[in-house]
């Protein structure tokens, strides 16, 4: 099956996005941003748990319980994230970069489950990741899945609202076109954000 036209740029960003958060947490180089390789090492425990200040939703150990303001860890295994049924409290807690990255990859795995696999994944069925190396890698994994998903659909499909089920997004209101642009909004807004804690987690004294 050919990829539709429409498609084509879409996946192009999410290829470049995807690469660059990537780069940026694992290394060895990353892009400057005008084709110059700058060095950077991989993202380690201490950078992916740092919380900036009091009060950060963060990934935990289910024996330990949630964090300030939240009320129950999603996720399977031994660690979970921090959230609370809607609505969530204003003004938003801080999030660390495992908050954000766990996220990132469970809306990445669910969607694409939701979109040519089962379509029956939770948020309880999603790895919380307790370490920098292993969220890393579900990182990797989840978005292959989505790719993946991405690579099965035709023109029609694109145009079809609730073509992907995800039960935590607009996917039942909005064209499956729609959701894909989506989806790269979040790959490149979680993506800034984690590279700047990354940045700013270095002028630590």
């Amino acid at each position: 099956m050919s990829l539709p036209e429409r498609l084509v740029p879409l996946l192009d960003q999410f290829d470049f996005a995807r690469k660059r958060l990537a780069d940026r947490m694992a290394g060895p180089v990353m892009d400057s941003g005008n084709g110059t390789d700058v060095e950077v090492g991989p993202m380690t425990d201490a950078e992916y748990l740092w919380e900036p200040g009091p009060g950060c939703w963060s990934v935990r150990r289910h024996a330990d319980g949630p964090g300030a303001r939240a009320t129950l860890l999603v996720g399977a295994g031994e660690w979970g994230r921090d959230t609370t049924p809607p609505p969530h409290p204003a003004p938003p807690p801080f999030t660390t970069i495992a908050w954000r990255l766990n996220h990132l990859s469970e809306m990445l795995a669910l969607r694409a489950d939701h979109t040519n696999g089962s379509r029956s994944l939770t948020r309880d069925d999603f790895p919380v990741s307790g370490d920098a190396a292993a969220a890393l890698a579900a990182f990797d994994a989840a978005a292959d899945a989505w790719r993946e998903a991405l690579l099965s659909v035709d023109d029609k499909a694109l145009d079809t609202v609730g073509h992907c089920t995800y039960p935590h997004g607009s996917d039942a209101e909005n064209p499956f076109l729609e959701i894909v642009w989506w989806v790269n909004q979040e790959l490149l807004h979680h993506g800034a954000e984690i590279a700047l804690l990354r940045d700013l987690h270095r002028l630590l004294p």
